[in-house]
């Protein structure tokens, strides 16, 4: 998908610039890709998102009823509360391109 991405044109959504974003991450102890996933997240938000986001983790080993009363199936999970509508974002969030399409930060232009 990131090759797919690379050759069209972004374009910052107007949401980013109007919100606040309520981020939660997902994750299972400090496992390398739950690490690699906030270090990912925070790197496109400072980029990004600068002053207009707020991240909260949550360890499900720490709390692990909540993965059923949040719906989480899969680790790590990131989930865009605010702006509305939710969005989930499932892996390490290596993938920028992937990410900030996916929570409508930028939108893919052809």
């Amino acid at each position: 998908m990131k090759a797919a991405l690379s050759g069209k044109k972004r374009k910052a959504n107007t949401a980013t610039t109007k919100k606040n974003w309520n981020l939660r991450l997902y994750v299972a102890g400090q496992t390398p890709k739950s690490l690699a996933a906030f270090a990912n997240l925070k790197k496109i938000c400072e980029e990004h998102l600068v002053g207009k986001y707020k991240i909260e983790v949550i360890d499900l080993l720490k709390d692990p009823q909540l993965a059923k009363g949040h719906q989480i199936v899969a680790i790590p999970t990131l989930v865009r509360e605010l702006p509305e509508p939710l969005k989930k974002i499932i892996g390490d969030l290596a993938n920028t391109e992937r990410v900030l399409v996916g929570l409508d930060i930028v939108t893919a232009e052809k």
